[in-house]
């Protein structure tokens, strides 16, 4: 047996064993705690980055460049295939100059389609499509959107039909005119799709006034064909012309 004095040595030794034991285990506590603090906060914000959740606030003049990068003109999204989208100023340009083209080259159609289309109101537009839908057989092409070419018509079968009817006065019309129902432009600067097929419809309906009053593509004949227009349909286009 040990001896009151070895027991005390032992006791002593141990407890100052115990207190070093206790002493590395905070301080390895301690480190690993300041360690898990520095590279959690490097961790938070690593995925912060990643996930694009931290921002620098931008100055004032970091704004400024942002508005100066914008291009100054950018045209707005078609609204339907073929459409090209104009802005005010683009429109009465169009206007003025379509104007101009078809005063000096009556001859040139395309002085003529953009004028037609740049004079194209939309209130007058709205106004025939009212009356399409107020009849039974406007809601259905309104509904199904025909167009008018030489298949979709049936040039042979109109040709077959006796003299006196519309068919036959309209095919007969284009075979002394030299012309097609296939040259009709499509529409492209009227911002609504439905008005836009409204003033299609008008536009391949043209020749069959020319063959109800019997008038050639002379600029007399025109001129005629486009009061006769007006007086019926109220298109601006038609007035000017």
């Amino acid at each position: 047996m040990l001896s009151s004095t070895a027991t005390r040595r032992v006791l002593a030794h141990q407890s100052h064993v115990n207190s070093k034991r206790t002493y590395i285990l905070s301080a390895l506590t301690g480190a690993f705690s300041v360690g898990n603090y520095i590279l959690g906060n490097d961790i938070k914000l690593a995925n912060q980055m990643e996930n694009g959740e931290l921002h620098r606030p931008k100055s004032d003049n970091e704004e400024e460049l942002k508005k100066l990068d914008k291009p100054l003109f950018e045209r707005p999204t078609p609204n339907y295939e073929g459409h090209v989208p104009l802005h005010p100023v683009e429109k009465l340009a169009t206007f003025i100059g379509s104007s101009i083209g078809a005063f000096l080259h009556p001859e040139e159609n395309k002085y003529i389609v953009a004028l037609g289309e740049s004079t194209a109101f939309p209130f007058v537009l709205r106004n025939l499509r009212n009356e399409m839908l107020s009849d039974p057989v406007g809601r259905q092409i309104l509904r199904e959107r025909p167009r008018m070419t030489s298949t979709s018509l049936d040039l042979d079968y109109l040709k077959s039909l006796p003299d006196n009817t519309m068919g036959k006065t309209y095919v007969k019309w284009l075979e002394r005119e030299h012309c097609s129902p296939d040259t009709r432009v499509q529409v492209r600067f009227i911002d609504d799709e439905e008005l836009a097929y409204v003033f299609q419809r008008y536009r391949e309906c043209h020749d069959f006034y020319h063959s109800i009053t019997d008038l050639p593509i002379v600029r007399e004949g025109e001129i005629a064909v486009k009061f006769f227009e007006f007086l019926n349909l109220g298109i601006p286009f038609a007035d000017i012309g």
